[in-house]
């Protein structure tokens, strides 16, 4: 996903949060402090002990902190992270040597919400779409105005299910990204900020010098919970539970929770600790639906032992692999539905291509490696539970740039492709994306909007819309990328559990149902869609024979669809106890 950083491609924009961290004596995890260098040229690292739970081991863990030349400062007890300040050089390996330490790894990005690359130039000359009036009356049937532009709505048959199953409120959905624009009309409805958290500080400068996040707009630098200034999470928001209201769009899920439990810098990066800490806050609060639309950077892959890596690199891919799978079944264990976009990189990730994009932080560290599937993993898309989707566009073609994989993807999902309908009128229309909740202040830092609030010719090029209803002004923009298309699955799994979930015992007044069960309904119900072709090219298309994409397996399972798209109006009359 490098390409591609995030699973969004932008069209626009070049776009793809009880615990909390506390004290270094508290068992539980709380929300994380500044990532960012400390005094005398220290730096923050996350420490990865042996096992969880042992006071002897965490004891020892930090012993071992403290002779390698560091200093504890918080701790996530669920997975067995300690998080210390030490000198920039040496520590990972000493503090490794501890028994008691299974791996170290500096704190620097994970994943990314950037978009696919090429795209803003592709659509120079494309007719945008009419830009959306003052106000809008209500769409045909009861839908939103701009319900009529989702046609991944009607491949997945989310209008149909609406009238069976909208969302039930005692459902949460949790956006693991860049964080939620709560002030969005289509976002505040169904936006629960009490619950909310965000994780990670904004980082004006890092430990390189390198301005990761511009200036900081907020008391220590902390966004609110409701503030996004990159838009790729509040798009994927939108997509999920925008809210049916009579104005704008509505999402797959209109009648559920969203809450933001952001790990992303507002730049698109993500560290290490805020997603883990994103993951085990989201399992203690009760989320039943967790999306993540990014991937673990700086490695496009972590692999366990690549001889082209030295000896700390390998050490913190270790850790990173072991500490983002300690996360992910810490959060199945507890009721949460994972979902992850399996990336942009055009890329089968059972035979991955050489990798040489690694590290791409700090900026001009890469080097080339050889990637095997043994051994490297895309996270957090490789890891356990997590359902892997792949994008198609309208036509239901897997999208050039969407990853894919027998082993790896479980569904497929609308994400939008800019070049379906070669030989048609459809060609290139930025229709083909996928239309989402955007923020307004992310648009005019774009340009796209102007400070009294019109869409600018910029803004209309790249077809960005504005609805405004009783609860105001709202702005639309469209992408594509596997980010569109992982949160289509995400909505629909919260349809399942609004269905069929039963009362959550341990969250008072939510539903909950076991992970594997909302699968096997998500698999079960979605429509079986055979290979288009033993090899898909995509070369008539403009791509070079490199996106060419083998297609293995059948009908009920193969490596662009999985087990097929997924379709909602299906999944909330399924009988859950069907095996």
């Amino acid at each position: 996903m490098k390409n591609l950083r995030v699973l969004g491609v932008g069209v626009l924009l070049v776009c793809a949060a009880v615990a909390t961290f506390a004290p270094v004596a508290a068992v539980a995890p709380v929300e994380a402090a500044p990532v960012r260098a400390g005094a005398a040229g220290s730096v923050e690292y996350t420490v990865l002990l042996t096992s969880t739970g042992d006071a002897a081991v965490r004891a020892a863990g930090e012993a071992a902190v403290r002779a390698a030349g560091g200093q504890v400062t918080r701790e996530n007890a669920a997975v067995g992270a300690l998080v210390a300040q030490a000198p920039a050089t040496g520590f990972v390996e000493r503090v490794t040597a501890a028994d008691a330490v299974f791996g170290a790894a500096r704190a620097r990005p994970v994943g990314s919400t950037v978009a696919v690359p090429g795209v803003a130039p592709e659509l120079d000359g494309v007719p945008a779409p009419a830009q959306g009036g003052p106000a809008q009356e209500e769409g045909p049937s009861g839908l939103d105005p701009l319900d009529t532009k989702l046609w991944g709505h009607t491949m997945i048959e989310a209008a149909a299910a609406r009238s069976v199953e909208p969302g039930d409120r005692r459902v949460q959905v949790g956006v693991l990204d860049s964080g939620i624009d709560a002030t969005h009309p289509d976002i505040a409805p169904n936006f629960d900020a009490e619950l909310s958290r965000n994780f990670v500080t904004d980082v004006p400068q890092d430990s390189t010098g390198a301005d990761l996040d511009g200036p900081c707009e907020f008391a220590g630098c902390v966004d609110p919970v409701g503030h996004d200034d990159s838009g790729h999470g509040t798009h994927v928001a939108g997509i999920v539970a925008a809210a049916a209201d009579g104005a704008g769009l509505s999402g797959v899920a209109p009648g559920v929770r969203l809450v933001n439990i952001r790990g992303g810098q507002d730049a698109g990066l993500l560290f290490l600790q805020p997603v883990v800490d994103a993951l085990t806050y989201g399992a203690d609060v009760g989320l039943d639906v967790i999306n993540m639309s990014f991937y673990v950077d700086p490695w496009l892959y972590n692999c366990l032992d690549n001889p082209a890596d030295p000896p700390e690199a390998r050490i913190e891919q270790r850790t990173t692999v072991e500490a983002v799978g300690r996360a992910l079944e810490y959060a199945h264990a507890r009721g949460v539905t994972l979902v992850g976009s399996l990336g942009n990189n055009h890329e089968d990730l059972g035979t991955p291509r050489a990798d040489r994009s690694s590290p791409d932080y700090p900026a001009a560290a890469a080097y080339p490696r050889t990637i095997d599937n043994a051994t490297c993993l895309s996270l957090p898309v490789e890891g356990p539970h997590v359902l892997g989707v792949s994008a198609v566009g309208p036509s239901g073609v897997k999208a050039d740039y969407s990853n894919y994989g027998l082993e790896q993807t479980a569904l497929a999902a609308p994400g939008g492709w800019l070049q379906d309908g070669f030989g048609t009128p459809d060609f290139q229309r930025v229709e083909n994306l996928v239309l989402s909740t955007y923020p307004r202040s992310a648009l005019v830092a774009k340009g796209a909007v102007d400070a009294a609030g019109a869409v600018t010719p910029v803004g209309t090029a790249g077809g960005v819309l504005r609805s405004c209803g009783p609860g105001g002004c709202g702005y639309y923009a469209y992408l594509q990328g596997t980010s569109m298309a992982s949160p289509q699955v995400s909505g629909v799994a919260a349809l399942v559990v609004s269905a069929f979930g039963t009362p959550d015992p341990r969250h008072p007044g939510t539903l909950t149902m076991p992970p594997d069960e909302v699968e096997r309904v998500l698999l079960r119900s979605a429509t079986p869609t055979p290979c288009p072709a033993p090899v898909v090219s995509y070369v008539r298309e403009g791509r070079s024979p490199e996106f060419d994409a083998p297609c293995t397996g059948d009908a009920n399972a193969n490596g662009h669809y999985g087990r097929g798209i997924v379709d909602a109006l299906a999944a909330v009359t399924e009988d859950p106890t069907r095996e």
